[in-house]
């Protein structure tokens, strides 16, 4: 389904459908994520994916044109540039150990030293809690960072539309 919507959406002309196509995206990747026993990176797909990201881009779309201009030329350079990156990607992952591989790097390294070590290491009884706060505090912290600073960001440009709708100027 997900295919599907993706080539729908290449498809689309009329920037409504694309924004609406794009939150279904965005839902059915958190039923996917769900699916997978990631229900937190699922919850934050559907609030900021499907919720937010959705509502922002109906927003600006109230601002601007309802279609999209065609392109004044054939986008073949950027289209290659595309697939030669799917493709190194595709690659990449040639080399990754099966899904749930009880033998993987990850199972038999990193998850147990964080199960064994890090109430000793953090302090922190919950071992979600100490993995997000202690072993990948800084990541935590440029995740938090980057949500700030969009929140900022949007609060701005409507305070700016907010005044523009009262007669000032920006």
């Amino acid at each position: 389904m997900m295919a599907a919507v993706t080539v729908v959406i290449a498809g689309q002309r009329n920037l409504f459908a694309v924004v609406i196509l794009g939150g279904i995206y965005s839902f059915l990747m958190a039923t996917v994520l769900v699916a997978l026993d990631a229900v937190d990176v699922a919850m934050t797909e559907a609030s900021v994916g499907a919720g937010i990201s959705t509502v922002l881009f109906l927003g600006a779309l109230h601002l601007s044109k309802s279609e999209e201009m065609k392109p004044l030329h054939k986008p073949f350079l950027p289209l290659l540039v595309a697939i030669a990156t799917g493709a190194a990607l595709v690659y990449g992952t040639l080399g990754l150990p099966a899904f749930s591989d009880p033998d993987a790097p990850i199972h038999r390294h990193v998850a147990p030293r964080y199960i064994n070590d890090g109430p000793r290491e953090t302090g922190v009884p919950n071992v979600v809690t100490a993995v997000l706060a202690s072993y990948r505090g800084f990541d935590t912290l440029g995740e938090v960072t980057v949500v700030f600073t969009a929140g900022i960001g949007v609060i701005a440009l409507l305070r700016r539309l907010r005044g523009r709708g009262k007669g000032e100027r920006s």
